[in-house]
C-alpha cells in the first residue's frame, strides 16, 4: 500500500509540473512586459519576405530545427564558442539552415522597444507562424514564454533532425521521439509547400528510388548530375513553393515528390496514404490540423520559469 501511494505521489508530481510548464506558455505572455513584440516580428518578417520570398520557408525550417534539438530553446542560432561547437554546421543544417540575419534584425529592434524581455526561442515561433500566414497559410496562436538554452549540442542535431534519406518507419520513429504522431508527421510535412532543396539532398531520390515519376526524375536530373553540382536548387514543391497550400500533397500522389522522405508518407502504407489524400482533397482541413501540429511542436521540452536564459544576442549567451 505504501508503494501503490509513493507510485500515486510521483505520478501526479509529474503530471502537475508537465501542466504548469504548458501553463507557462501562454499567447499573452508579453502583452503587459512587451506589447509591442508581436507587430515587430511581423513587421520584420514581412520585409524580410518582401526582399526574398524564400526567406519564409527558411524561417519555418529554423523553427522545426530548433524544437527538434533539446526542445524549442534556441539553440539553433548559436554561434561555435570555445566550449562547444554548435548546431549550423551539423549535417542538416550545414550550407543549408538560413535567415539568422533575419533573427538577428527582429532581436535588435525587441531590443530596442523591451531589453532583456523577448527570448530567441519565441522569436523563432513566432517567425515561423509569421511566414506561413505571408505566405497563404493558416494562423495560430502561439504561445509564447519560452526562455534560451546557454549551450547548443552537435551531436543531438546530428541524431534527432531527420535527412532528406528516411524511409517511413524513421520518420515515426524520430517524429514519435518527440512526442509528435504520425498525424503530427503527415501535416507538418505541409511545410514542404513551400521553399527549395540542394541537390545533395534529392539526388538519391531522382537515381536510384522507383516511386517516382520518370519524366520528374529527368527534368531534375538535368540540374543534379550524379556528381557535382551539389548546390543547385529545386523547389519542394514544384508548381506554387512559394504559396502554401496543399499542391505538395498532390505532387505526392503523382510521385513527385522532391525528397525521398517526402514520397516515403505515400508509398502503400495504411499508416500514412490516407493521410496525404485527405490533405490533397481538403485545403482548409490541411491548415487546420498543420496549425494544431504546429502548436504542438512549439511546445517541445520548453526552457520556463528560472531555466535557460533570455539573451542579448541570440548568436550567443550572455
Amino acid at each position: 500500500m505504501a508503494l501503490f501511494r509513493s507510485l500515486l505521489l510521483i505520478i501526479l508530481i509529474v503530471a502537475v509540473s508537465s501542466c504548469q510548464t504548458n501553463a507557462q506558455l501562454s499567447p499573452n505572455y508579453y502583452s503587459s512586459t512587451c506589447p509591442q513584440a508581436l507587430s515587430i516580428v511581423k513587421a520584420e518578417v514581412a520585409a524580410a519576405i518582401k526582399n526574398e520570398t524564400r526567406i519564409g520557408a527558411s524561417l519555418l525550417r529554423l523553427h522545426f530545427h530548433d524544437c527538434f534539438v533539446n526542445g524549442c530553446d534556441g539553440s539553433v542560432l548559436l554561434d561555435d564558442n570555445s566550449t562547444f561547437i554548435g548546431e549550423k554546421t551539423t549535417v542538416p543544417n550545414n550550407n543549408s539552415a538560413r535567415g539568422f540575419n533575419v533573427v538577428d534584425n527582429i532581436k535588435a529592434r525587441l531590443e530596442k522597444a523591451c531589453p532583456g524581455v523577448v527570448s530567441c526561442a519565441d522569436i523563432l515561433a513566432i517567425a515561423a507562424r509569421d511566414s506561413v500566414v505571408r505566405l497563404g497559410g493558416p494562423s495560430w496562436k502561439v504561445r509564447l514564454g519560452r526562455r534560451d538554452s546557454t549551450s547548443a549540442s552537435r551531436s543531438a542535431a546530428n541524431a534527432s533532425i531527420p535527412p532528406p534519406t528516411s524511409n517511413l518507419s524513421a520518420l515515426i520513429s524520430s517524429f514519435s521521439a518527440q512526442g509528435l504522431s504520425i498525424k503530427n508527421l503527415v501535416a507538418l510535412s505541409g511545410a514542404h509547400t513551400i521553399g527549395l532543396a540542394r541537390c545533395t539532398s534529392f539526388r538519391s531520390h531522382i537515381y536510384n528510388d522507383t516511386n517516382i515519376d520518370p519524366s520528374f526524375a529527368n527534368s531534375l536530373r538535368r540540374i543534379c548530375p550524379r556528381s557535382g553540382n551539389d548546390s543547385v536548387l529545386a523547389p519542394l514543391d514544384r508548381q506554387t513553393p512559394t504559396s502554401f497550400d496543399n499542391l505538395y500533397y498532390k505532387n505526392l500522389l503523382d510521385k513527385k515528390g522532391l525528397l525521398h522522405s517526402d514520397q516515403e508518407i505515400f508509398n502503400g502504407s495504411s499508416l500514412t496514404d490516407g493521410l496525404v489524400k485527405m490533405y490533397a482533397a481538403d485545403t482548409s482541413l490541411l491548415f487546420k490540423k498543420f496549425a494544431k501540429s504546429m502548436i504542438k511542436m512549439g511546445n517541445i521540452k520548453p526552457l520556463t520559469g528560472n531555466a535557460g536564459e533570455i539573451r542579448i544576442n541570440c548568436r550567443k549567451a550572455n
